[in-house]
């Protein structure tokens, strides 16, 4: 019996993608399905950005299809495509972004602006285009993390061009003022100034925009949350007591306006003393796994406290582009994989594809 399109289709429904937990006919990545006598040839396309994974997906779906009665030569091409996702409800989409990532956290000190950093950087290594909108107008520091200086240019006199860094597109407030100048705004300028950044720079072809938020839930977050297209947000905490309280507090705010929770990243989980290599768990252990299991939201991966972390981010140079084949950026990948799946998995925009309807006297 020769090989039909069937067989590849039911074989291939028995394979399942490491990173999404799906099978790929499900996930709806099988196309091009070509049978020439006993050759088979297909294309599988992820939804999310994963050049790294491109190997062994493409070993895994052969491997199956080779095991067909009869196979002759499979040849299996992987690829990505990153799709607009849908928003809240009434928040136009922002002209050459297609997804727009909270990083949030409840308070202060809990690493967030390294994980927004680093983040972005895995999305980036991955195979996306990425932009990072440093949200936090009162303490920028994505300027320094990112090892950007200067200020940004203008062709038109009203649109800012973003700054490159580490191959990502970037734009703060940070570049707009000096390093030692205060922001003494009251909330009315600061949210401007929020609203401004983000559709008033020139961003282009963007797949995900990373936002770093500042810490709480004040004026910028609901800001975020009725004029911003959120596709999803990630909150980051310690293991401590103090920081989950406060945690709790972002993620309740992002459901109530709508936003999805893509999941929880926990900073400074472990200490590793870099001497002598003992563990110790400072700020207490599994509060960002219990917490997810209080709300139903997904773990996405604990990151230790490590000096090299501070060190690389301070330096300009986070750990994703400082030791990109180093186990602590290794996490970062798949936490950026898992988010980028979750919102792969999440309902498509189809705003692009419904023509504008005027309505004329005749």
């Amino acid at each position: 019996m020769p090989i039909s399109e069937a067989d590849v289709q039911t074989a291939l429904k028995e394979v399942v993608d490491p990173n999404s937990g799906k099978d790929f006919v499900t996930q709806k990545s099988v196309k091009n399905v070509k049978v020439a006598g006993a050759d088979v040839s297909l294309d599988i396309e992820l939804g999310y950005p994963a050049k790294s994974q491109f190997e062994p997906i493409r070993r895994l779906v052969a491997g199956r299809l080779k095991q067909l009665p009869g196979a002759g030569n499979v040849t299996v091409n992987v690829t990505s495509k990153v799709a607009a996702h849908t928003v809240q409800r009434g928040v136009k989409l922002v002209p050459g972004v297609k997804n727009i990532i909270a990083v949030a956290s409840g308070k202060g000190g809990v690493g967030k602006s390294t994980t927004a950093a680093n983040l972005a950087l895995a999305l980036a290594a991955e195979g996306a285009t990425v932009g990072m909108l440093d949200a936090d107008i009162y303490g920028p520091s994505q300027p320094m993390m990112l090892g950007i200086t200067g200020r940004p240019e203008s062709r038109d006199g009203k649109t800012l061009e973003p700054m490159m860094g580490h191959g990502i597109q970037a734009i703060s407030i940070g570049f707009l003022i000096d390093v030692d100048t205060p922001m003494v705004w009251r909330g009315p300028m600061v949210t401007q100034a929020l609203e401004q950044l983000l559709k008033d720079t020139r961003w282009r072809d963007v797949d995900y925009l990373v936002i770093d938020l500042p810490p709480g839930t004040g004026d910028i977050q609901l800001t975020l949350a009725q004029k911003v297209p959120v596709t999803g947000a990630v909150i980051v905490t310690t293991p401590q007591d103090i920081a989950l309280i406060d945690a709790r507090k972002g993620l309740k705010m992002f459901e109530k306006v709508g936003i999805p929770i893509l999941g929880i990243v926990e900073n400074m989980s472990i200490h590793i003393c870099s001497h002598c290599g003992h563990e110790e768990y400072i700020f207490g252990s599994g509060g960002a796994e219990k917490m997810c299991r209080d709300y139903g939201t997904e773990f996405l991966g604990a990151l230790p406290l490590d000096i090299a972390i501070r060190e690389q981010a301070d330096g300009g140079k986070p750990t994703v582009v400082a030791d990109p084949d180093g186990r602590i950026a290794e996490i970062y990948r798949q936490i950026a994989r898992r988010v980028a799946v979750k919102i792969a998995e999440q309902q498509r925009d189809m705003s692009a594809k419904f023509p504008a309807i005027v309505i004329q006297n005749t």
